[in-house]
């Protein structure tokens, strides 16, 4: 991974534990962004079919490269339009299952209409508890993050697997924002029917771009409404015949923002989502020790056989301060600081902040 590394400045200032905040931008994806803007200024509208073979190609990679059918694929602006656009076709009636305190943007989306709404605590347990919930309240909707936003909680996915196959019926739901870029994801053998995401975290696509992965059995269950001239690929004729996920795109869609979620798709095929995925399990695994031995993390966490590569350490102001001032990137979030690291990080800068950390009194 250390070549790779060239690629981003901001590693040069300092250990970058901040991905679940934002993700990287880097030096080759910054060329090609320039380089299409400057094939715009001088093309002009001549560049209109070249932007539209963008847009088709990014549809193919992000289906290829996720294992999700390419008429499935509907590419949205971030995770939280592509939900509302969702649940406004899904009947009102649905008993739906949520985790307490998960990322706002999902949790609210469905408090906001009239579901009946269920909830489970975030436990060490929690997917036993989710197969008990379901059972007993007959839940028709599960929905929920792939991985928690504030400590890195992720959910067993073949849990969600055989779920699926014991419940066929239930139609679960994700946010993949903190998960996809992270490790390898199949998503037409996952058992779920609904993925969302916005690209700007793990997968290093910047902001204003993201897709919605939808399985062939639950487009049945939504009745979509949203209409636009690019759904129907700018065809009158085509009105009445626009399939599911391109309702999701109703108008224009950017070839410079979405072809940068192609070319980060690009550089991750080209680095191999397998190397990516067994790296940040190594850093996974450090960290998760690292920090247990200085009892800095939850219990749900420390139950876990594995965990993802976001962690809420037990920290206070001052802690938080004390990371600051030695060039870490981390966020404050709930009561401790969140630490978040992906494929362009070491082993050694984990060992870099356990000393700092060891400093504070």
């Amino acid at each position: 991974m250390e070549k790779f590394r060239k690629e981003f400045p901001v590693l040069r200032k300092g250990i970058y534990a901040n991905t679940a905040v934002y993700g990287l931008l880097y030096d080759s994806l910054l060329e090609w962004r320039q380089e299409h803007d400057l094939d715009f200024l001088i093309d002009g509208s001549d560049m209109r079919e070249q932007s539209l073979k963008v847009i088709s190609n990014t549809r193919t990679s992000v289906g290829r490269f996720f294992n999700c059918k390419r008429e499935n694929v509907a590419l949205v602006s971030n995770f939280s339009s592509g939900l509302n656009v969702l649940l406004e076709g899904l009947n009102s009636k649905k008993k739906v299952l949520l985790v307490e305190n998960d990322y706002p943007s999902l949790n609210w989306s469905f408090e906001n209409r009239d579901f009946e709404v269920s909830y489970i605590s975030m436990t060490a347990n929690l997917e036993e508890r989710i197969q008990e919930t379901i059972s007993s309240q007959k839940i028709d909707v599960l929905a929920l993050s792939l991985v928690q936003w504030l400590d890195g909680f992720a959910i067993d996915l073949g849990f969600l697997k055989d779920l699926k196959k014991q419940h066929p019926n239930l139609i679960i739901m994700v946010d993949g924002t903190q998960f996809c870029g992270s490790a390898s994801f199949d998503f037409d053998n996952s058992g779920i029917d609904v993925l969302g995401a916005s690209a700007y975290k793990w997968l290093l696509a910047g902001y204003g771009n993201g897709f919605m992965l939808f399985s062939d059995q639950v487009k049945n269950e939504f009745a979509i409404n949203n209409i636009g001239f690019n759904a129907a690929d700018g065809d009158f004729d085509k009105k009445d015949e626009i399939r599911f996920a391109k309702k999701f795109e109703p108008g224009h869609l950017s070839s410079l923002i979405f072809g940068s979620l192609k070319f980060s798709l690009d550089f991750f095929e080209r680095i191999g989502m397998d190397k990516i995925t067994a790296h940040n399990r190594k850093l996974s695994e450090k960290a998760k020790a690292e920090f247990q031995k200085l009892g800095l993390l939850s219990d749900e966490v420390l139950g876990r056989k594995q965990h993802s590569t976001i962690f809420n350490i037990k920290a206070n102001e001052a802690t938080y301060q004390k990371l600051i001032d030695n060039d870490v990137f981390c966020a404050q979030r709930g009561d401790g600081v969140r630490l978040s690291f992906h494929f362009y990080n070491t082993e050694a800068e984990i060992d870099a902040i356990v000393k700092i950390l060891k400093t504070v009194k």
